[in-house]
């Protein structure tokens, strides 16, 4: 049975809001990838594979948590590449983040030559649907369930080392997921409504495919903030400054064309 008593110590409270809070944050480069993934499959399924991929991603998450003395061993050295001007040992993580890494960075510059050589726009200038680059539900939650393990490996291994009890974790999961759940949809819609959003986005998983790879080889700041490396804030702030950038031009640009459209009523 499980041990409930624990909820009534304040350790137990913070620990939980602490996780859920870096579940959350953590979790910003898994939504981008959702949306850029979902964004392949048939209008009417993307609802339903961007929920079923958060589910699978959360069942992953919580597999992860239930071998949590496992977890400990993925940062291990399994083996050591010593080229004389680079020596690392390799462990299950880096081996993970660095095949998640590259794969981002393909996907990343796949789909950013996609937009930019106007593969997803018919003669007219308006967005086209095209079947033959459609993937499968499968295909799109098998996916993005495999990528939730390089995205959050790390957060895994965190919530392992901040919290005692495995119900804590479990439950800062599943309240982040459901979180992510409720805002999925509207990020997702948007991302792909404005193309300008989308290239964005496609840069940002390219940058965290970079990141990753680089932190696989053992090459990063060593300065840790909320138990991110420096390096991955500062990309996280840039993105957010980005689309707060993006989103003042949308504002303009609309009430520009409100203007614009009462002047020429005006005129008639």
């Amino acid at each position: 049975m499980l041990d409930l008593s624990i909820f009534t110590t304040a350790e137990a409270w913070i620990s939980l809001i602490t996780l859920i809070f870096l579940e959350i944050v953590l979790g910003v480069d898994n939504i981008v990838f959702i949306s850029i993934t979902s964004a392949r499959l048939a209008p009417e399924k993307q609802h339903i594979g961007r929920k079923l991929g958060l589910l699978g991603a959360m069942l992953m998450r919580i597999a992860f948590l239930s071998v949590a003395s496992w977890l400990v061993h993925m940062t291990y050295p399994l083996f050591t590449v010593d080229i004389g001007f680079f020596a690392h040992g390799f462990s299950i993580r880096d081996i993970v983040l660095f095949a998640g890494g590259v794969y981002l960075i393909y996907k990343g510059i796949a789909e950013l030559k996609g937009v930019l050589s106007l593969e997803d726009v018919d003669e007219s200038g308006n967005a086209s649907d095209s079947p033959s680059k459609r993937i499968g539900l499968p295909q799109a939650i098998a996916t993005i369930m495999v990528m939730d393990i390089v995205f959050s490996i790390d957060s895994v291994i965190t919530a392992v080392g901040l919290a005692d009890h495995l119900i804590i974790m479990v439950l800062a999961v599943i309240i982040a997921v459901l979180f992510m759940m409720v805002f999925i949809d509207a990020v997702s819609d948007f991302i792909n409504k404005n193309v300008e959003m989308k290239i964005l986005a496609l840069t940002f998983i390219t940058v965290i495919g970079v990141l990753l790879f680089l932190d696989s080889l053992g090459i990063n700041s060593g300065i840790e903030v909320l138990d991110m490396h420096m390096e991955k804030l500062m990309v996280y702030f840039a993105m957010l400054f980005s689309v707060i950038m993006e989103l003042l031009q949308i504002r303009y640009k609309s009430n520009l064309a409100k203007r614009m459209g009462a002047s020429d009523a005006e005129e008639l």
